[in-house]
């Protein structure tokens, strides 16, 4: 599955990818930022790709001007109570202090809340400010009792998002040239059934149009704006 908007574009996390993924996790510029700091190995690796490889977790490379950038995911999505938690790292430092990873953030944002109407969960280190700030932007906000705990709980609604993210959102609309968000499914989403899932749960009055090229589904959502 391919997700793009503009120049920023998400492909599925696929076996491929996970040495790649691996070794800048393991980089002290992003394990710096996580609970689990310990050294992945190859074969602790493999071993957690099998277990996201699924339906209830999301995990996106992230590309901008075909260069692979990051990481960003929905992972223990609950499709029946409608949540999941998210996460992001970018590994690549010229784009850290930038608009990009803000970008894609609002991008999956957009998709979770509005098209699949997930409300997201976040767990961030309390002395990583960075993404504190990021989040709280976002609408974001500390859940009860987390305040002196190291690895934060913080969750974000539909209607959280709206209140808070209002001018963040008219940013991005600028800075996006408000395309269409595109959702592509590749044939591998197929043989897994994996297409057939996601697509039911779609909110439909969400997709603008719906393309088909040799029996794969391409999904054109409707302009933020609209949303």
């Amino acid at each position: 599955m391919i997700i793009s908007k503009g120049n920023i574009v998400f492909r599925r996390l696929v076996h491929e990818d996970i040495e790649l993924v691996r070794n800048w996790r393991n980089s002290s510029q992003v394990s710096q930022f996580m609970e689990y700091r310990d050294y992945i190995t190859p074969e602790m690796q493999e071993k957690w790709f099998k277990s996201v490889n699924n339906n209830h977790n999301l995990y996106f490379v992230i590309e901008y001007k075909n260069e692979k950038i990051g990481l960003i995911n929905g992972k223990y999505i609950d499709w029946e109570k409608r949540s999941m938690e998210t996460g992001i790292f970018i590994w690549d430092k010229k784009y850290l202090n930038t608009h990009i990873p803000l970008l894609a953030v609002l991008i999956f944002g957009e998709l979770g809340i509005m098209t699949f109407g997930l409300t997201a969960y976040a767990h961030i280190l309390k002395t990583n400010h960075r993404a504190k700030r990021y989040n709280r932007l976002l609408g974001f906000r500390l859940c009860e009792g987390q305040e002196d705990v190291e690895n934060q709980l913080y969750v974000m609604t539909k209607e959280s998002y709206f209140k808070k993210a209002k001018f963040i959102r008219g940013a991005f609309l600028k800075l996006t040239s408000n395309e269409n968000t595109v959702l592509k499914f590749e044939q591998h989403d197929y043989y897994s059934d994996f297409a057939d899932f996601l697509y039911d749960k779609l909110n439909d009055d969400k997709i603008e149009r719906v393309e088909k090229n040799d029996g794969l589904k391409t999904l054109y959502f409707k302009s933020f704006k609209e949303l």
